[in-house]
C-alpha cells in the first residue's frame, strides 16, 4: 500500500531524474557532433535529416544516459532530504533506511525492466536507421559553394572557375572544363555569365555571354583530329546537380550486423556461428590428409647410426663425416635422409598455404562469435546498471547529505566515469580475446554492486564516510598521538 511518504519520495525523485536525464542526454549528442561536425559542414543538409539523425542518435544514447540520469538524481533526492533534515525526521519516527529506499527501489526495478525491452528491441531499430543515414551524411558530396578565384571539381567531369561573383548569381570571367572525354577537349569561356537552379534544384544552369567554346573531336592521340572553335553571345550550358544528392542507402545493407539484432537473434547467431566453427577440424583433417604421404619413410629411411665420441673443444665441423671415405651403404643412407627432408619442407610449406586461408575465416568467425556474445550480454547488463547504481546514489545520498548540483555533481561522475571505463574495459578486452564475452561485459557490474552494498551498509549505520570534521577529528587524534611519542623519545635525552 502506498503511504505518503513514498509518495514524498517519489515526488522528489521524479523531477531531478526528468531533468538529468534529458540534461545527459543533451551532453552525450553535443559529444556526437563534436566529433562528426566536420563530416556534416557544407554539405546543406537540410533540417528534416538533421531532425531524423538527432532521434536516431538519441535513441541509441539512451542505454548510456539512463544508468547515468537515475544514478545523479538519486544523489540528489536522498543528500536534499538530509540537508533539510528530513531523513532525521523520518528515521527519529522509526523508518528505516531500506524501508525508505523501497519506492524508488521499485522504480529503479521497472527502469531496468524497461530499458532492457528498449535495448532488446528499439536500439536495434535505431542503430540500423543511425547506421545508414549516417553513412549517407558522411559520403554525401558537399552542397555547391562556388568560390571566387579558385576551381570547383565536386560536379563529377567539371571544374568551374570565376573571377568574380555578384550576388552569388551574377559571374565574370567564367571557364567550365568539361573532362568526361579529356580536360581539354571540351572548354567553355565567356566574360560574363548567370547562375541559377532549375525549379526542381536537380540542376544548374549557365546562362553564358560573349565567350567561346571549344571542342575537339576524334581519337585524341591520333593527328587528324577535328578541332571546332565556336563564339556566341549566348550560350546555355546546363550541369546535372545529381551526384550531390543524398543518396539513401536501404536499410537492408546493415540489418545483419550483430548490433542491429535482438536477443532471440543473436542468440540464434551463436548457435549457427558455433556449429560453422565446429565445422573447421573436421575440413582441415580432409584436406591436409594428403600431404602426410612422408610418413611411410619413416620405417625405411632412419637407421641408426653410430656416433664416434665428441672429443673435448672439438668443432662442429670436425664432427661431420669424412664424404670421401663414406661406404656406399652411407651415401645411399644420407640420400635417402635428404629426400625425406626436402619432402618434409615441402610438405611443410603445402600445409602452411593450405591452413593460411581457413585460419583468417576461423578467426573472423571467432571474433563475430565474441562480437555477437558480447552485444548480447550488453543488452543486459546495461539494463542491471540502472538498478545498480542506484543501489550506489541512494544510501551515497543519504551519506552526503548535501542537495543542489555541486556535490551530488561530483560524486555522480565519479561513479560513472568508474562504470564507464570498467564498461570500455570489458569491451576492449572482449574485443581482443583476453576476457570471455561474459565476463568483460559483467566486469563493471561485478566491481560496482559490493561498492553499492558496502555503502548501504554504512548508511544503515548512519557513518561518518563524507563528513570532514570525522576526518578532521581522526587526523587531530594522529596529530596527538605523534606528538606524545616525539615526546617520550626527547624526556632520556633531557634527564
Amino acid at each position: 500500500m502506498i503511504k505518503k511518504l513514498d509518495i514524498l519520495v517519489l515526488r522528489s525523485f521524479i523531477g531531478p531524474f526528468i531533468a538529468t536525464f534529458f540534461l545527459t542526454l543533451f551532453v552525450l549528442i553535443l559529444q556526437f557532433f563534436w566529433l562528426w561536425i566536420d563530416d556534416f559542414v557544407g554539405k546543406g543538409i537540410d533540417v528534416f535529416t538533421m531532425l531524423r539523425l538527432v532521434v536516431y542518435l538519441s535513441a541509441t544514447l539512451v542505454p548510456l544516459a539512463l544508468p547515468l540520469a537515475i544514478l545523479l538524481s538519486s544523489i540528489m533526492t536522498f543528500g536534499n532530504l538530509g540537508e533539510t533534515f528530513e531523513l532525521v525526521a523520518i528515521k527519529s519516527a522509526g523508518i528505516g533506511l531500506l524501508r525508505f529506499m523501497l519506492p524508488l527501489t521499485v522504480v529503479a526495478a521497472l527502469l531496468s525492466g524497461m530499458a532492457f525491452l528498449f535495448n532488446n528491441y528499439v536500439i536495434p531499430v535505431a542503430n540500423l536507421r543511425m547506421k545508414t543515414l549516417h553513412y549517407d551524411l558522411v559520403n554525401k558530396k558537399p552542397a555547391f559553394d562556388l568560390k571566387e578565384g579558385v576551381f570547383y571539381t565536386t560536379i563529377p567531369d567539371y571544374a568551374i572557375k570565376v573571377s568574380k561573383k555578384e550576388n552569388d548569381s551574377i559571374l565574370h570571367n567564367v571557364i567550365i572544363y568539361e573532362s568526361s572525354t579529356g580536360p581539354q577537349d571540351n572548354i567553355v569561356a565567356a566574360e560574363k555569365g548567370i547562375m541559377r537552379l532549375s525549379s526542381d534544384k536537380r540542376f544548374l544552369e549557365f546562362i553564358l555571354f560573349n565567350g567561346w567554346r571549344y571542342e575537339e573531336r576524334g581519337n585524341r592521340y591520333a593527328h587528324n583530329t577535328d578541332f571546332i572553335r565556336l563564339g556566341f553571345k549566348e550560350y546555355k550550358k546546363v550541369l546535372d546537380l545529381s551526384s550531390l544528392a543524398l543518396i539513401q542507402t536501404p536499410d537492408s545493407t546493415y540489418k545483419d550486423r550483430y548490433e542491429m539484432l535482438s536477443t532471440r537473434q543473436l542468440s540464434k547467431n551463436v548457435d549457427s556461428i558455433s556449429r560453422s566453427l565446429a565445422k573447421f577440424k573436421d575440413r582441415d583433417i580432409r584436406e591436409l590428409q594428403g600431404y602426410f604421404m612422408f610418413s611411410k619413410y619413416l620405417d625405411t629411411g632412419w637407421i641408426d647410426v653410430k656416433v664416434p665420441p665428441v672429443k673435448k673443444g672439438a668443432r662442429f665441423i670436425d664432427l661431420l663425416p669424412d664424404s670421401a671415405k663414406m661406404s656406399k651403404n652411407d651415401k645411399v643412407l644420407s640420400a635417402v635422409k635428404q629426400t625425406v627432408v626436402d619432402q618434409s619442407i615441402s610438405y611443410a610449406n603445402s600445409v602452411k598455404s593450405t591452413i593460411e586461408g581457413p585460419s583468417w575465416d576461423y578467426d573472423g568467425k571467432r571474433k563475430e562469435l565474441r562480437m555477437t556474445m558480447m552485444t548480447y550480454h550488453e543488452k543486459i547488463t546495461m539494463s542491471i546498471a540502472v538498478l545498480v547504481l542506484f543501489l550506489i546514489g541512494a544510501p551515497l545520498g543519504s551519506i552526503v547529505r548535501k542537495g543542489g548540483i555541486g556535490t551530488p555533481v561530483v560524486f555522480a561522475v565519479i561513479f560513472f566515469v568508474i562504470f564507464f571505463l570498467l564498461n570500455n574495459f570489458g569491451k576492449k578486452f572482449v574485443k581482443e580475446d583476453v576476457l570471455q564475452p561474459a565476463a568483460g561485459m559483467w566486469l563493471a557490474t561485478a566491481v560496482l554492486l559490493p561498492i553499492g552494498m558496502f555503502l548501504i551498509y554504512k548508511a544503515l549505520h548512519d557513518s561518518q564516510l563524507f563528513n570532514k570534521e570525522f576526518y578532521f577529528r581522526v587526523y587531530r587524534g594522529i596529530k596527538r598521538l605523534i606528538g606524545k611519542k616525539k615526546a617520550a623519545k626527547q624526556q632520556p635525552q633531557t634527564a
